[in-house]
């Protein structure tokens, strides 16, 4: 601590040596600066001292299926891929008979296989390779759900390709009840189930075969039509995006759909995703045990519809395309910003624990893995589209074996070591 000068120290020097008092001014003013000094080291010694200290860390509670943490500082969603020829792919796409013929690229002509043989490499650490026993046992009297829309759907027939090799023939099943498919492993009592509700709310697209509707309508604050038939999962896993990309505003009904006599208001496109994501949370929150359920929430899939993103020419996209986008810094459109801008801010406030899949970034380099033209067509391929195969590629959804097995591996990486 500072301590005073002795009283009237000034005055005996001004007397001892005759100051003026101009030099006298001076050297008070230089004495203050001093433990002005002083004091403002102590301030900046403090804060350094706050900012180095650790935090003092609430204790966590253990989430349920947790078993480890990751190494330190450890995000598996930031890295790269890395050509690997030895333990890609992770299964043949002759193997899985559970894929949708809209995926399945080798049968449908692709004439290259480069897309199968990428591994997602964090930087700084490892991905835990998927490991189909421990993922099996860990499913053992349980309940997985996939709930979303097709890239969701994606992503679940990649978990049942992963792990359908260790169950054998006959005690294995994949059946489908209007918006609900079920695979079942009976040996292990246990199911592995896809939902379709491509906006989480009841909406009018949600015939799972009839949906191509191009005005959509979502009905507010109607998760629970769909909810009852998710309660009791043990593991959940969630994604809504690509159906929300119609324009700047979304139709919101207020009322039933089967009623004439509604309300029918216009919002902008991202408050009507908030208002979905806030809906999701208030449903988890009511009807999930923290203790005993795992909730996911997958980002937005990205597309490669337009090769001027990536800095190629005008009018291409994803067709013919075998390699990556090598720029690390590439994010693609800024449609994805604001979306990711409303999960960021309502997820912040969940008091659930929701684990993020971010699999937005590492996905964006990928215009080499989309379905392109090589897969079953919804309606015949004229002759005008077969002239100009850009015309009718899709470059939304992923062949399989592929991008999706690389999302499995972060939700096994994630379920298991969390932190």
């Amino acid at each position: 601590m500072l301590m005073p000068p002795p009283p009237n120290s000034s005055s005996s020097i001004l007397r001892k040596s005759r100051f003026s008092p101009y030099l006298f001014t001076l050297v008070v003013f230089i004495f203050f600066i001093s433990i002005l000094r002083k004091d403002l080291a102590c301030v900046f010694s403090l804060q350094l001292q706050l900012d180095l200290a650790p935090a003092t860390e609430k204790k966590r509670e253990k989430l349920a299926f947790e078993t480890g943490k990751l190494e330190e500082g450890c995000d598996v969603f930031s890295g790269s891929w890395v050509r690997d020829e030895v333990t890609r792919p992770l299964y043949d796409e002759s193997d899985c008979p559970y894929i949708p013929p809209q995926l399945t690229c080798q049968k449908h002509g692709r004439p290259d296989r480069s897309y199968q043989y990428w591994r997602w490499q964090p930087y700084g650490c490892n991905l835990s390779r998927f490991n189909a026993s421990m993922m099996l046992e860990t499913l053992r009297g349980k309940r997985m759900m996939f709930v979303g829309d097709s890239l969701n759907r994606g992503q679940y027939v990649s978990m049942v390709c992963l792990l359908h090799s260790l169950i054998s023939d006959d005690a294995k099943s994949m059946e489908t009840f209007g918006s609900l498919t079920v695979f079942t492993a009976k040996e292990y009592n246990m199911t592995i189930e896809f939902y379709w509700a491509p906006f989480l709310l009841e909406s009018n697209s949600d015939n799972a075969v009839i949906h191509r509707i191009s005005d959509r309508i979502v009905r507010r604050d109607s998760i629970k039509k769909h909810g009852r038939h998710w309660k009791e999962s043990d593991i959940m896993i969630f994604n809504t995006y690509l159906w929300w990309i119609t324009g700047s505003n979304m139709k919101i009904q207020q009322g039933s759909f089967e009623d004439e006599a509604h309300d029918m208001v216009e919002l902008p496109t991202k408050d009507a995703y908030r208002m979905a994501m806030n809906s999701m949370l208030r449903w988890v929150r009511k009807n999930m045990d923290p203790k005993k359920t795992r909730v996911f929430f997958t980002s937005m899939s990205p597309s490669h519809g337009k090769s001027i993103d990536w800095g190629d020419e005008e009018g291409g996209n994803c067709y013919n395309q075998t390699t990556l986008i090598e720029d690390p810094n590439y994010w693609g459109s800024d449609s994805k910003k604001s979306i990711m801008e409303v999960i960021g801010e309502v997820f912040s406030k969940s008091k659930f624990p929701i684990t993020f899949l971010n699999i937005t970034q590492l996905s964006s380099y990928r215009r080499d893995a989309h379905t392109s033209i090589y897969k079953k067509q919804w309606s015949p391929v004229t002759p005008e589209q077969l002239a100009n195969p850009v015309s009718y590629a899709d470059c939304i959804h992923w062949c399989m074996p592929g991008v999706q097995d690389t999302w499995n591996e972060l939700l096994f990486t994630k379920l298991f070591y969390p932190h």
